[in-house]
């Protein structure tokens, strides 16, 4: 009697690797000057610093967000908490232009203001300089508004 061949043995069949998640790109840090975006020792944004913001906001357009950080910054001048509560009201006032203006998610959006405490510009520099107008124009890299952006477009 003729015997069947045996059925072949089962193959252990390997499962392909999960996909790995896509990498989280980088924030995207923007900063503004703040003489672009206020007045001197003011918290207004100004129609030329709307424009800006404007075009801030249309550059984002179609981001998924994870978060949005808006930090106000000023320079040495001053009383610290003075700068402390300007620094802030400028990055509210910042947060409050890109929710209204460029209906970006408000929940998402933090705004903080750090009063000169990451100066661009030198403990040692600006120490020579003749006159408030002098010391203000060289300070002027101080004073800004950075908004960090965590968010992918397709």
């Amino acid at each position: 009697v003729a015997r069947q061949p045996a059925p072949p043995a089962p193959v252990a069949r390997a499962t392909p690797p999960a996909a790995a998640p896509a990498p989280t790109p980088p924030p995207t840090r923007v900063v503004f000057s703040a003489d672009s975006l206020f007045d001197f020792d003011k918290s207004i944004i100004k129609d030329a610093g709307k424009q800006n913001l404007d075009r801030f906001i249309a550059n984002l357009n179609g981001a998924s967000y994870e978060s949005i950080l808006v930090t106000g910054h000023t320079d040495r001048i001053g009383a610290r908490d003075y700068n402390l509560a300007l620094s802030q009201r400028r990055a509210d006032a910042v947060k409050n232009y890109l929710v209204q203006s460029g209906n970006l998610p408000a929940a998402k959006i933090t705004s903080r203001g750090v009063n000169g405490d990451d100066p661009v510009i030198g403990p040692n520099e600006c120490k020579n300089t003749a006159g408030n107008a002098a010391v203000i124009l060289c300070l002027q890299p101080d004073r800004r508004v950075e908004v960090e952006v965590n968010a992918t477009k397709p």
